[in-house]
C-alpha cells in the first residue's frame, strides 16, 4: 500500500504526508475514470487544495492562538496587578510600586502589540475562512467519492467528474474573493442573469399541466416606454396650465391692490382738502381734477 502511494506521489511529483492526503489519494487510483488525465486533475487540483489550505489553517492557527493567549491572559492579569497597588503600602514588599509599574507596563504593550497583529493581518478572519474552505472541500470530495448528496443521481464518478470539478472552482472562487475583497471584482465583465421563474417553472412541469396554464402575455417595452412620454408630456400640460392660473390670480391681486391704494391716496387728499382755507381748498381741488 506505502509502495502504491509512492509511486503515485512519484508519478504525478506531488508528495502529501497528510493521513487525509494519502487516504484520498489511494481512493482516486481506484476510481472508473475514463483517463489518467483526469485522475491526475483530481490529484493536482482538488487534493493538493485540500493540502494547501489545511497547511494554511494551521500555520495561521498558530499565531492566531499565540496572540489570542497573550490579550486574554493580559487582560486579566493587569487589574488584578493594579489593584494590589490599592493595599496598605507597609504591607507591600519594597520597590513594589515600581515593580507594578514596569510590569503593567509591559503587559499593557503586549496585549496592544498582539491585538494589533491580529487586527493587521487579519488573523482570525483568515483563520476562519481557511478552516471553513477546508471543511467545504473535504465534505464536497467525500460526497463525490461516495456518490451521495448532490451526486446520488449519478451513475458513476466519471458522469459526475464535471458537476464536482464545478463544485471545486466554485469553492476555490469564493475563497479568492474574500481573500482579496476590494482588491477586484473578478465579476466586473459578467453580464447579471435574471432569473426566470415562469421559464424554470415551465421547465419542470409534466406536459399535461403545461397545457392547462396560460402563456403568459408578451411586454412591449417600446410601448410602455411610449406610454410613459404620453403620460408625462400630459402632466407637463397641466402643471403648466395651474402655473398660468396662478400668475393670473397674482396678476388680478396685484391690480386690486393699487386700486386700493389709489382709494386710500384719495381720501388723504380730501381730508387734506378739509383742513386748508376755502380759497386754498379750490385751488388746490382744481389741480387735483386736472391731474385726475
Amino acid at each position: 500500500m506505502s509502495e502504491n502511494s509512492s509511486n503515485n506521489s512519484t508519478g504525478n511529483n506531488l508528495r502529501y504526508d497528510d493521513s487525509y492526503a494519502n487516504r484520498v489519494n489511494n481512493i482516486i487510483d481506484t476510481l472508473d475514470l475514463d483517463s489518467e488525465t483526469d485522475r491526475g486533475i483530481l490529484k493536482s487540483r482538488f487534493l493538493s487544495e485540500v493540502v494547501d489550505y489545511e497547511r494554511r489553517k494551521l500555520k495561521t492557527k498558530k499565531y492566531y492562538d499565540v496572540f489570542r493567549f497573550i490579550v486574554t491572559t493580559g487582560s486579566i492579569l493587569l487589574p488584578a496587578i493594579l489593584s494590589l497597588g490599592q493595599m496598605d503600602p507597609a504591607k507591600l514588599p519594597k520597590n513594589f510600586d515600581q515593580i507594578t509599574y514596569w510590569t503593567s507596563w509591559t503587559i499593557s504593550l503586549m496585549v496592544t502589540a498582539s491585538n494589533g497583529f491580529l487586527q493587521l493581518f487579519s488573523l482570525d478572519k483568515n483563520y476562519f475562512e481557511y478552516s471553513l474552505t477546508t471543511e467545504q472541500l473535504k465534505t464536497e470530495g467525500w460526497q463525490y467519492f461516495q456518490l451521495s448528496g448532490k451526486y446520488e443521481d449519478d451513475d458513476s464518478h466519471q458522469a459526475a467528474y464535471k458537476a464536482f470539478s464545478k463544485s471545486i472552482e466554485n469553492i476555490k472562487r469564493k475563497q479568492v474573493e474574500k481573500e482579496y475583497s476590494g482588491k477586484g471584482d473578478v465579476n466586473k465583465n459578467k453580464k447579471e442573469k435574471k432569473f426566470d421563474f415562469q421559464a424554470e417553472l415551465m421547465k419542470n412541469l409534466p406536459d399535461e399541466l403545461k397545457k392547462q396554464i396560460p402563456d403568459k402575455p408578451k411586454v412591449d417595452v417600446e410601448e410602455g416606454v411610449k406610454r410613459v412620454d404620453e403620460k408625462i408630456h400630459e402632466l407637463e400640460g397641466l402643471m403648466k396650465n395651474k402655473v398660468d392660473q396662478l400668475e393670473n390670480l397674482m396678476s388680478m391681486f396685484q391690480n386690486e391692490k393699487r386700486d386700493q391704494e389709489f382709494v386710500t391716496t384719495m381720501g388723504n387728499v380730501r381730508e387734506i382738502l378739509a383742513e386748508v382755507p376755502k380759497d386754498v381748498k379750490t385751488d388746490e381741488a382744481a389741480e387735483v381734477v386736472l391731474l385726475k
